[in-house]
């Protein structure tokens, strides 16, 4: 996948829900050995890997494509390929107010360790906390 194909679905994925990611950005992560993606255009996972732990940097589902599991799909294959690169942890943050994720991160057996106050500032400029989560691998 182009970091164009993955700029545009991140855009349409985030829209009205702040700032989506440039194709230069996706390009910059992408030139890491450490930067990851797996799925599509409908929905992809993007992650990096350092020493044991990964990171998801973004989870994108084109709207079009919501609610066919697609996300969760991502998310599993994201965590095997982090387990098998020897990721024994994962971790992320989440707009509190990002209930669809939520749910989908706490299914999967992620679990709060920590908050971020006041991180996220929505388009009409209130500011939204974000939830650290993790969840072991192996």
């Amino acid at each position: 996948m182009t970091p164009e194909t993955m700029a545009a679905t991140h855009a349409r994925a985030f829209a009205g829900h702040g700032r989506a990611w440039s194709a230069t950005e996706f390009c910059d992560l992408m030139h890491s050995d450490h930067v990851f993606h797996r799925g599509d255009a409908r929905a992809f996972a993007l992650g990096r890997v350092v020493a044991d732990e990964v990171e998801l940097l973004t989870l994108a589902t084109d709207p079009a494509h919501r609610r066919c599991g697609l996300a969760r799909d991502c998310l599993q294959a994201f965590e095997a390929h982090a387990a098998a690169r020897g990721a024994a942890s994962a971790f992320l943050e989440v707009a509190e107010d990002n209930a669809p994720a939520r749910v989908l991160y706490h299914a999967a057996g992620y679990v709060e360790t920590g908050r971020r106050k006041g991180y996220y500032t929505t388009q009409r400029g209130k500011a939204v906390d974000a939830i650290l989560l993790s969840k072991t691998l192996i």
